[in-house]
């Protein structure tokens, strides 16, 4: 194909001319593996790519009858392992660490027909909005490389808004999956608790706040992902829920009329007042829509609650950290192979107490019941993806290398931007940042919907009544200045 015309395809378009018998597997991991090489050296995007598998697209068990058909795919360097290949975390420490065997979801990804044809770049750990540590690397977003993709699903971002391929693997500890997504114009769903499994390594017991996911340009593929790649592991803490009917089926409907509370005062925390006029202009394109729009708040203390997930993400962190040393027979993070936030956020969480992940654990349940009480009056809450503008690069408040002696005035900082997307982790919620607002330096800004526990399809419905409403015209049909359609 021309680059254009990849580009104009879904990974939905896509598997259907495999099936029709226009272009193989194959083919499409060679253009897949083109489009790599033509951005990476700008972006930064991909750490490695497997050319083992794009030349033979069933060598690691993927499935081609799958509904994905064979359509290239990116794993993030974080979470779902790849048995024998490299899973490094964005970390000097961890260069050279193979997995032993598949994850669950690995397993669900290949029988959903996704050639998984490399690995996509990530902060150290995860533990930061952007994937920046020049001894490592440093992705940049395709829209304007002066800037970040934010994080941490950075690399997945960059390579997904680059046109590179139509989608690819994403986390979501506290907004990785929605923010990035947010600064790269692509659509991102935070699931609800109970839908993608991280077995065998952990569960939603030790996980807690951890959603896996993906990035698309197209509400349809995202609902193909969530259908096919759902679903608990045998031994799961937790039932896995079920939706009433596939998300593919159910977004072709426009959904009723909604009751849609936009906020942007979290507590502290409050947007740019030019996010606050986008976020108003996308409540007017949906009252048009038919909807019932207003400001309303969920009654929740902002203030306890971000406090209980700083809390949370230090002693989870530090777990994390003290884990991976283990298996390196080390007693502490050696400053020469671990960023300095998170030697810190190891120093700070290591020896959490049970009383104090008790008393987070009572905020969890006391701001879960908050949310869940306003969705008794409303569908949907609408924020900016961010309060504050997407970074430049070198920005290093909001990084790892971060010279900051205080871990809980860094979380503090990191809290003043990304305010709006940590809580549905928190909750167990859906979230979503669907590209319908521009930032005042020319990057997309992403809208936010959040819905009650396991109204994920709602979501999707709503994006996809947005989508069509658009025409499928994502940021007014514009591409970023890196794309492989560009020369």
């Amino acid at each position: 194909m021309s680059w254009d015309e990849w580009a104009r395809h879904d990974a939905t378009a896509l598997a259907a001319r495999v099936r029709g018998g226009e272009v193989t597997p194959a083919e499409l991991a060679a253009q897949a593996a083109a489009g790599i090489a033509r951005t990476n050296p700008t972006l930064s995007g991909v750490v490695e790519l497997f050319e083992d598998v794009v030349a033979d697209p069933l060598k690691d068990g993927m499935d081609a009858s799958g509904p994905f058909a064979g359509v290239p795919y990116l794993m993030k360097d974080l979470g779902p392992t790849l048995k024998g290949r490299l899973q490094e975390m964005g970390s000097l420490l961890m260069r050279g660490n193979r997995a032993q065997a598949d994850s669950f979801l690995a397993g669900r990804i290949r029988q959903a027909g996704l050639n998984i044809i490399g690995r996509s770049t990530t902060p150290e750990f995860g533990c930061c909005s952007s994937a920046e540590n020049p001894a490592v690397y440093v992705t940049r977003n395709p829209w304007n490389t002066d800037y970040t993709t934010n994080g941490s699903s950075a690399g997945t971002a960059a390579m997904v808004s680059a046109g590179v391929l139509p989608i690819s693997h994403a986390t979501d500890g506290g907004g990785s999956i929605r923010i990035p997504a947010g600064a790269t114009g692509l659509i991102g769903l935070k699931a609800s608790r109970g839908v993608f499994s991280i077995a065998p390594n952990a569960s939603d017991l030790t996980g807690l706040v951890s959603i896996q996911g993906c990035h698309t340009r197209s509400v349809r593929d995202t609902a193909l992902f969530v259908d096919r790649c759902r679903g608990g592991a045998p031994g799961e803490f937790m039932p896995y829920w079920s939706a009433p009917e596939p998300y593919t089926d159910l977004i072709r409907r426009d959904p009723g009329r909604l009751r849609i509370a936009l906020s942007h005062e979290w507590g502290d925390y409050r947007a740019t007042p030019h996010f606050v006029r986008e976020l108003e202009r996308v409540g007017r394109f949906l009252e048009g829509l038919g909807h019932h729009v207003e400001w309303a708040l969920p009654q929740v203390d902002f203030r306890a609650a971000f406090a209980a997930q700083t809390t949370c993400y230090i002693s989870n962190f530090a777990q994390t950290v003290a884990n991976l040393l283990a298996q390196h027979g080390l007693d502490r993070p050696p400053a020469d192979r671990v960023e300095p936030i998170n030697i810190r956020i190891w120093e700070a969480g290591l020896n959490t107490s049970y009383t104090e992940r008790a008393r987070m654990q009572a905020v969890f349940n006391t701001t879960s019941r908050a949310f869940g009480a306003f969705f008794e009056d409303w569908d949907i809450i609408l924020t900016p993806i961010t309060a504050l503008p997407t970074p430049l690069i070198g920005t290093t408040e909001y990084l790892t290398i971060s010279d900051n002696p205080s871990v809980h005035d860094w979380f503090g900082n990191l809290w003043r931007n990304f305010a709006y997307t940590p809580l549905a982790n928190l909750c167990g919620i859906p979230a979503i940042s669907m590209p319908l607002g521009r930032q005042e330096s020319g990057l997309p800004l992403g809208i936010q919907a959040q819905a009650r526990q396991a109204n994920d399809g709602l979501l999707l419905q709503l994006a996809a009544q947005v989508e069509r409403a658009l025409e499928g015209r994502w940021n007014g049909g514009e591409r970023p200045a890196v794309h492989v359609a560009r020369a």
